[in-house]
């Protein structure tokens, strides 16, 4: 692999000497913890990067230092997106096919965790709808603008441990709804559309991956109840394993950049990676945080995803 990084790199150690003028690339979820500091780190670097955000106006405030660092010669612009409202969704690729501007790196950053239970505007169980379904649908949606040579990089989460997805019950009404069970599900979607996007774009020399950033103080963690952070610690402690310590918002974007613009591509491509690096593919029932479980890379798991997914957002890919 590319240099000596890992759980401590941070975003520009990373990204140190790499020219990334000229470069093209799509953030989603820039409005708050790494999402901000992935997006500054390319700028810094030269990359011209358009943004993803929900609420446009808490964005920009919150986005100074990217707009900072574009002195450099990078660029940096805000588009309005809502993954929990494919209206919101299907309207952003819309502008994005309406420019014309090509993308050499979409990395798909934005996303919930451990939510109560809800739906998102579609109807669908909101970490699902928002993490995997709302992003299905924009990547394959901008697909066309997706240069030769490019990747596309999932943050999933050493969180997908929690559970594989179930394809009979999405929507959480049979089975028995837990904020990290649920999350699990759509981590593990997030990995399993990355190996699926991959085999359907790798002859065109399209790339695709997912990542676990680490565990990070922001403002994912907000739904934090004390009966969720017991599911995620006992998660951790299965087999004895201990828990993982925490890394700062630097070290925490280091291996979406890492994985953006720095390893080889064909080492990296339809597998998952970790503190800059490729995880070890470990047994289903693993403690959480030991690596990649072999459901979230399974191919035929990643194939009925994908049709599954196609069935409830109502568009083929």
């Amino acid at each position: 692999m590319s240099g000596p990084f890992g759980a401590e790199s941070t975003a520009d150690e990373v990204l140190e000497g790499v020219d990334l003028h000229g470069k093209q690339v799509l953030v989603t979820g820039v409005s708050a913890g790494i999402g901000i500091e992935t997006a500054r780190a390319l700028v810094a670097q030269g990359a011209a990067v358009v943004g993803t955000a929900r609420d446009l106006a808490k964005a920009q405030g919150a986005t100074q230092a990217v707009r900072d660092a574009a002195a450099s010669g990078g660029a940096f612009e805000l588009i309005e997106l809502d993954l929990a409202d494919l209206a919101s969704v299907r309207s952003c690729a819309d502008k994005l096919l309406a420019d014309g501007r090509r993308f050499d790196l979409v990395i798909a950053n934005a996303g919930v965790m451990a939510t109560p239970f809800g739906k998102t505007k579609d109807g669908f169980e909101t970490q699902f709808g928002t993490n995997h379904l709302g992003h299905f649908v924009l990547i394959n949606r901008i697909a066309s603008l997706i240069n030769t040579g490019g990747r596309v990089v999932m943050l999933s989460s050493s969180g997908h441990g929690f559970s594989d997805v179930n394809l009979d019950d999405p929507g959480f009404e049979s089975t028995k709804y837990t904020p990290f069970r649920a999350y699990g599900r759509a981590k593990t979607a997030n990995v399993l559309f990355a190996v699926e996007f991959d085999r359907r774009h790798k002859d065109r020399g399209v790339r695709a991956t997912a990542l676990h950033p680490g565990n990070i103080r922001t403002e994912l963690g907000r739904h934090m109840t004390p009966e969720a952070l017991e599911e995620v610690l006992a998660g951790q402690r299965k087999g004895g394993a201990k828990p993982r310590g925490t890394k700062t918002i630097p070290q925490g974007a280091a291996t979406s950049v890492w994985a953006a613009a720095v390893a080889p591509i064909d080492e990296i491509a339809g597998k998952f990676c970790d503190n800059c690096a490729v995880s070890e593919v470990v047994a289903a029932d693993a403690p959480i945080g030991a690596g990649v479980r072999t459901y979230a890379l399974d191919p035929d798991n990643a194939k009925a995803l994908w049709a599954k997914s196609e069935e409830m957002v109502g568009e083929r890919f």
